[in-house]
């Protein structure tokens, strides 16, 4: 299968689903990841040039450790809007991956650009499919189904199914911590517990214990129409 995440920064698929993106690149599903924005306010000392190039280059570094293929929209960070651009470019990120599964954010993430690029996400996803909307891309010849992928530190996200990252966990946290930048970031607004991998770590036990294993991901399945899948193309799901 093709498994598309989009995410709306560099690190937001590491913290919700790369766990479960690992688990497809080793059962030898083809893995897209695809960043709306580009980051590029994420700093204390960078100009935006030099932190966007930054990130950019820790995207590689984290797609490659499974392998992944990088779609780098390269909007502005904290400027993502629903506009015509931007869902012309996400049906052509859609169309590049011609996925079978997609995971999104959700509609009760604390972030703007997080809520805003779930929302295009989710309205692009059948347009991608219809020939008359005429991009850079020719049209796909199927829906994919899609999940929303937990918020961070779970806040106001009620899992619908989990799974088990716990065989995964070190590659998860190898492609969370290519994102140096924004741990550096993190810890110079919040402090030195501030991390990547203690926000990551926090939830994906919170998750587990919920579920019954050491470390899980948790995830929706976004209610549209048609419904083109189920939960069974989630790895693991019902072992």
């Amino acid at each position: 299968m093709n498994i598309l995440a989009i995410g709306a920064h560099p690190d937001d698929i590491e913290l919700q689903c790369a766990g479960t993106l690992a688990r497809y690149a080793a059962a030898g599903h083809k893995i897209f990841i695809a960043v709306a924005t580009n980051g590029n306010v994420g700093s204390p000392t960078h100009t935006r040039e030099e932190i966007a190039a930054i990130r950019h280059d820790e995207q590689r570094a984290s797609c490659a450790v499974i392998g992944a293929e990088l779609i780098w929209m390269d909007f502005d960070d904290e400027w993502l809007m629903n506009d015509r651009p931007t869902r012309t470019r996400f049906i052509d990120a859609i169309r590049q991956a011609d996925p079978d599964v997609m995971f999104i954010h959700g509609p009760t993430d604390y972030h703007p650009d997080h809520r805003i690029s779930g929302q295009v996400a989710e309205d692009a996803r059948i347009p991608a499919s219809v020939r008359l909307v005429e991009t850079t891309l020719p049209y796909i010849k199927r829906i994919p189904h899609m999940f929303h992928m937990d918020n961070p530190a779970g806040v106001d996200f009620e899992p619908e199914v989990y799974v088990d990252i716990t065989p995964v966990i070190e590659t998860k946290t190898e492609m969370l911590l290519s994102h140096r930048s924004q741990n550096d970031w993190l810890q110079a607004l919040f402090g030195e517990e501030a991390t990547l991998k203690n926000l990551m770590f926090t939830n994906a036990k919170a998750r587990g214990l919920k579920a019954g294993y050491d470390y899980a991901e948790g995830f929706r399945e976004v209610k549209t129409f048609p419904r083109t899948g189920s939960f069974e193309l989630l790895p693991g799901y019902g072992v």
